[in-house]
């Protein structure tokens, strides 16, 4: 058997059929080992019976040949009655005999059947010769006497259909008294070799009853593994796999939705406890969820109740930027009117030194009004979508120069170093000059704003590898912490830059917040980005990076009204119709988002932070407010299954891909996928869209 059958009989195969291969192999082995062991003893045990029985049979043909050569008298009937017996008697028992004479002095006697007939019997002679020789030069006390253990050998015949036992004959002190009478010989003497008996024992009737012995045995073997095979069948069955097999139909059939369904398994032993502790696990995971259906249900209700707040939050927050996006001049106007003022007041010479001092605070007030005018209304342009770029063809060295003299008298006034670097032979870069220009105005201004006196801020400018431009605004001062670098360019936003032993209640700079998230914006605009290495206490290094060549115009759009926009179309996914606000129930889909999904999607576009995109069953149509207010009104309620999109699916897709192109955000699957393979196409589509912008 290969390593790959033998891998899948145990290891790809049912608990039943292991064991059942496993208990039948280890019985086989057992079995056969054991029978074969029983087999070889009882054969050995009948073989030694042939030397038993060969050692008697030797005796028999030496009292018979003594008979014979005693030659009782002839006249005397008892005498030959009781020779005539024994003679019977003897000659019943099924065997041959006949005897080998070592060499003597007396060659005479020897008759010709008598010497050995082959070379095994030679060398034979000649060990049982050279053992004669031993006995006569030992001592007295190892001559063999009647009763000890014979010197013998044997060997089979041939063709194996006899057993030929050999056994030597020595002389003890009455054959040698003997012996010199009736055959004189002077050298004999106690233990000498006198002749070897040889008797043959047919072993047809043995060999057959090994046989038969061998038959029952492996019939009884064979017997033994079938009932045994059929025990362990048993056993592992209804044992085993009954109770295994039963906790297997019943989470067959809980997973189908019958959970009232219990294990009943009454063993008295482990499978038992198992089943107890199976309808325990059941009933916690049923209480469970039926804990997390109530807690679903009612975190439903307050999604929807989110999703009416962002709609009109979202709502709130457009009209704001379409205000200050179009009402930019009329901020501006009166403004520059009252700075305008201020700078005739402050020529005229008749002013005295307290109202030249008012006239001053309101230049500096209105300056910096509006500074802060300007940073909200550019925000407002880019968030509406109304931010253009002018591209034209400018050396950076010319820029970067010219940023730093403006900025020069305010390092002068803190006594900061302000050192420039821009490496030689730049070529000439295809940009917009102005967004530039304020993106170094807004770095330096916070340098300046975050240096200490004394410190220092150098610019550089040079090419990357890459062929783009790197602009770096370098510092001294106090440095960002590494949890305020994560927010330092969300909106409003400023870095604690609170050191060791300072105020945390007072806050020592100025500032809306709103100059580092313009700088972010202005980079996505220009197809560039920014980044930020500092450490607290020790300074920070922003970097810019921007194509050389900017090829195509862009406009950044604005996320919150397009995607407003269609999410206010509802369409039947099911034939692409599009709904009206009147209707009832529509048709069901199995792929569709939940509008309130979306809007926490659009809410979290916001900030560089993750958005969960939920799926749950849901109605929307336009306008949602109506629609939910007819809903509660008629009492209306949800049903499981019922979906429907804001727009198509493969267009709801298409704008949200559009919309995380320039945010960094993750998709996490909530409740209401599983099942459906549509919506698992959904997960698909978001994550790589996720990862692709990631």
């Amino acid at each position: 058997m290969s390593y790959r059958s033998f891998k899948r009989v145990l290891g790809e195969s049912s608990l039943e059929r292991k064991c059942r291969f496993l208990f039948g192999a280890c019985l086989l082995l057992l079995i056969t080992g054991s029978f074969w062991w029983y087999g070889q003893e009882t054969e050995r045990l009948v073989y030694k019976q042939n030397y038993y029985k060969g050692q008697l049979l030797v005796d028999q043909v030496l009292v018979k040949s003594h008979w014979e050569e005693i030659g009782l008298q002839p006249d005397d009937e008892d005498a030959q009655f009781f020779t005539q017996e024994i003679d019977r008697r003897l000659e019943q028992q099924d065997y041959k005999s006949r005897s080998i004479r070592p060499p003597s002095s007396n060659p005479g006697n020897h008759r010709s059947d008598e010497v050995p007939l082959d070379e095994w019997e030679w060398d034979l002679m000649k060990r049982f010769v050279a053992g004669n020789a031993s006995v006569k030069e030992g001592a007295a006390g190892q001559l063999q006497m009647p009763g000890d253990e014979p010197e013998w050998a044997a060997r089979s015949s041939a063709d194996g259909s006899e057993y030929l036992y050999y056994q030597a004959v020595r002389a003890t002190s009455h054959c040698v008294y003997c012996h010199r009478g009736m055959d004189p010989n002077p050298d004999l003497v106690e233990g000498d070799l006198l002749r070897i008996v040889q008797v043959s024992i047919p072993t047809a009737t043995t060999q057959a009853d090994l046989n038969r012995n061998r038959a029952i045995l492996l019939a009884t073997a064979i017997i033994t593994v079938f009932l045994a095979m059929i025990a362990a069948y048993v056993i592992v069955r209804y044992v085993i796999v009954k109770p295994l097999q039963h906790l297997r139909h019943v989470s067959d059939a809980i997973s189908h939705g019958n959970h009232n369904l219990r294990a009943e398994i009454h063993t008295g032993d482990e499978f038992e406890q198992l089943a107890v502790a199976f309808n325990r696990m059941l009933r916690h995971l049923v209480d469970t969820q039926e804990e997390l259906r109530l807690v679903n249900t009612d975190l439903d209700a307050k999604v929807d109740q989110l999703a009416q707040v962002n709609l009109q939050l979202f709502e709130l927050n457009r009209l704001k930027s379409d205000f200050l996006a179009t009402m930019s001049h009329e901020l501006r106007t009166p403004l520059n009117s009252i700075i305008g003022f201020s700078d005739v007041l402050s020529g005229n010479d008749k002013l005295e030194e307290r109202q030249k001092r008012y006239v001053q605070n309101i230049q500096k007030s209105g300056k910096m009004l509006l500074e802060l005018i300007n940073d909200i209304l550019d925000l407002a342009k880019i968030e509406s979508g109304k931010m253009d770029i002018r591209l034209n063809d400018f050396r950076i060295e010319h820029v970067v120069n010219a940023q730093c003299d403006m900025a020069r008298p305010l390092t002068e006034k803190k006594n900061i170093d302000l050192e420039t670097r821009v490496e030689p032979n730049l070529p000439e870069i295809h940009q917009d000059q102005g967004k530039v220009q304020q993106i170094l105005n807004n770095l330096l201004s916070n340098a300046i704003k975050f240096t200490p006196e004394g410190g220092r801020i150098e610019v550089a400018a040079k090419r990357s590898p890459e062929g783009d431009l790197l602009l770096t605004v370098e510092d001294t001062g106090v440095g960002i912490s590494e949890e305020d670098q994560e927010t330092i360019f969300e909106k409003f936003r400023q870095g604690n830059t609170v050191l060791a032993g300072g105020d945390a209640m007072t806050r020592e700079y100025s500032g809306t917040g709103l100059g580092l998230s313009i700088v972010k914006e202005l980079c996505r605009l220009l197809d560039g980005e920014v980044t930020l290495t500092s450490e607290l206490g020790k300074g920070s290094c922003f970097t810019i990076r921007l194509p050389m060549h900017l090829t195509s115009q862009p406009r950044l759009e604005a996320p919150l009204p397009t995607a407003l926009e269609a999410l206010q179309q509802v369409r039947d996914v099911t034939d692409g119709k599009e709904m009206e606000s009147s209707g009832g129930e529509g048709d069901t889909t199995n792929n569709r988002m939940e509008l309130t999904a979306v809007v926490q999607g659009l809410e979290a576009l916001k900030r560089p932070s993750s958005v969960e995109l939920l799926t749950d069953s849901t109605y929307v149509g336009k306008g949602l407010t109506q629609w939910m207010a007819k809903w509660k009104s008629n009492g209306w309620r949800r049903k499981e299954g019922k979906r429907w999109a804001p727009v198509k699916n493969e267009d709801l897709w298409r704008r949200l891909d559009e919309l995380i192109t320039t945010h960094t955000i993750t998709y996490t699957p909530v409740r209401g996928h599983s099942g459906h393979p549509e919506n698992e196409r959904c997960d698909e589509l978001a994550v790589a869209a996720c990862q692709k912008y990631r």
